[in-house]
């Protein structure tokens, strides 16, 4: 069995300038104010129209991402409604075959440090659920009815596409203190790489 950590990867090459040019290109449409496009003046325009709530502009531009992550997060993730999504299927996945080294792949739960009773008690139990899956697999049973004894532990790996506006709606809920400490985990990294590659946007999400 591996236990490994969450893990984010941007999947779009993201150029934040030019993304907030086409965003003032296409803002302007609404106030015929085309004649006052600049060479630096997207950054102003859109940090405007965030300011004044005309956010629907922002929904002209999107990025995709891959999230590394249990399965317990994903179940959160997947409720934001104005996103698609591609996920790892445990139907389809045999856990049991080489090409996944035969074992269960873990996220470890941020909450417990290595040496407490609370995570080897959950290390012992993801080794049993381990072993109880491949016998089942060895026994006949297909992953799409062995998958039902696997933990929200396990690793899956899901892509979501969401445009600028929705993603400012899910970092608002997912990076608040409020929320599942492996779900802020998520969302505050992701938010940080947000942060540097897209100027404005995100700039008014904090999660300290």
């Amino acid at each position: 069995m591996r236990v490994i950590n969450p893990e984010i990867i941007v999947l779009d090459d993201i150029n934040g300038s030019d993304m907030l040019k086409r965003i003032e290109k296409i803002g302007r449409v609404c106030y015929k104010s085309e004649d006052k496009i600049t060479q630096d003046s997207a950054e102003k325009f859109v940090r405007n129209i965030l300011k004044s709530g005309h956010e629907s502009v922002i929904e002209h531009e999107k990025i995709s991402v891959r999230i590394i992550c249990d399965r317990g997060v994903t179940h959160e993730i997947v409720r934001h409604r104005i996103a698609s999504y591609s996920q790892e299927s445990t139907r389809y996945c045999n856990y049991n075959n080489e090409k996944f080294g035969k074992e269960l792949t873990v996220i470890k739960p941020l909450f417990w440090e290595e040496d407490s009773a609370e995570y080897k008690l959950w290390l012992e139990t993801m080794q049993m659920i381990e072993k109880s899956y491949n016998q089942m697999i060895e026994l006949g049973a297909e992953p799409q009815q062995a998958r039902s004894i696997l933990p929200n532990s396990l690793k899956t790996e899901i892509v979501v596409t969401m445009n600028l506006r929705e993603w400012r709606h899910f970092f608002r809920l997912r990076t608040s203190k409020r929320a599942h400490p492996q779900m802020r985990e998520v969302a505050c990294a992701l938010l940080e790489v947000f942060k540097q590659k897209v100027p404005v946007v995100f700039d008014d999400i904090d999660f300290d």
